[in-house]
């Protein structure tokens, strides 16, 4: 390794921005208090009966997804003003994550405040960075080191503006400037095709478009005897709001679970257009 890489390596290291994650510290760190006994996403909804959880490996993005910690039962969606959504029957149980003073944390802008998330808490913080629309990278090591990026119609340019800050307030403040320049159509771009056989637990449905949409996987389940599957599916939506897993409309008894073999397509409560096989991806 060049001598100059190995001086910015060690910097970014000292940085905080990778490494593992600091002994002691919560992997859920919007949190004011450890979620109360029995109120995380795992223990507050079952597998549907004969199904069991698929394996999912600790400090793994399935695994975080599992543990996050959820609202009290019949707590509704509220808009980021405070207000509960006037609609509420698309919910089956509400995710214990502020969604900001704002209208930026909609549908593609949750999902990355998840991703975003999760690397910050397991020291991976070097691997955090989104496209804006316009396809620029704006990753947060950048940011943390006190740049700051500016969208122009085909790229982004970057300019000293801040002083160097790896702080959990600090990835906030860079999120919020990514909800406002990035969203379903940067997200589907710089997603990853993957085969519907292939699904895995935190890969996303996608339409990328003004608006689009984006959903994502937040658990999985199998049947041992069958090998049939099952998916939960979380989202936020417009206007920003609460995020929260949604309910299968398809279901017929109000159940979360979405079956793997839905055939050419399925539906979702709130937005209009069906999801297919060809709308899922992962993350690069």
């Amino acid at each position: 390794m060049p001598f100059w890489k190995s001086i910015l390596a060690a910097l970014i290291v000292s940085a905080g921005l990778i490494g593992p994650a600091l002994a002691g510290a919560s992997p859920y760190p919007w949190l004011v208090a450890p979620p109360p006994a029995g109120q995380t996403l795992a223990e507050r909804i079952a597998p549907p009966p004969g199904f069991e959880r698929i394996d999912a490996q600790p400090h793994g993005f399935p695994a975080w997804l599992r543990g996050l910690p959820m609202k009290p039962a019949g707590s509704p969606v509220k808009l980021f003003n405070g207000i509960p959504r006037f609609w509420s029957t698309s919910d089956y149980a509400v995710i214990d994550i502020d969604t900001g003073k704002k209208d930026l944390q909609q549908c593609a802008d949750a999902l990355m405040r998840l991703r975003a998330e999760w690397l910050y808490a397991e020291g991976r913080r070097a691997e955090i960075g989104f496209n804006y629309t316009n396809g620029g990278r704006v990753d947060f090591a950048r940011w943390s080191a006190g740049m700051r990026p500016k969208a122009g119609k085909t790229k982004v340019t970057w300019s000293k503006r801040g002083q160097p800050d790896p702080s959990y307030a600090s990835l906030r403040s860079y999120l919020e400037q990514v909800f406002s320049y990035a969203g379903t159509y940067s997200l589907g771009e710089e997603m990853q095709p993957v085969a519907l056989a292939d699904m895995a637990i935190g890969d996303v449905f996608v339409q990328g478009g003004f608006p689009g949409h984006a959903v994502m996987v937040a658990d999985m389940a199998a049947n041992p005897q069958t090998g049939e599957r099952r998916f939960l599916l979380v989202q936020s939506y417009m206007p920003a709001q609460d995020m929260h897993i949604l309910k299968n409309p398809g279901s017929g008894d109000g159940s979360p679970w979405y079956p793997a073999s839905f055939g050419i397509e399925f539906q979702t409560p709130d937005w209009s257009k069906p999801f297919s096989a060809a709308d899922l991806k992962r993350w690069p």
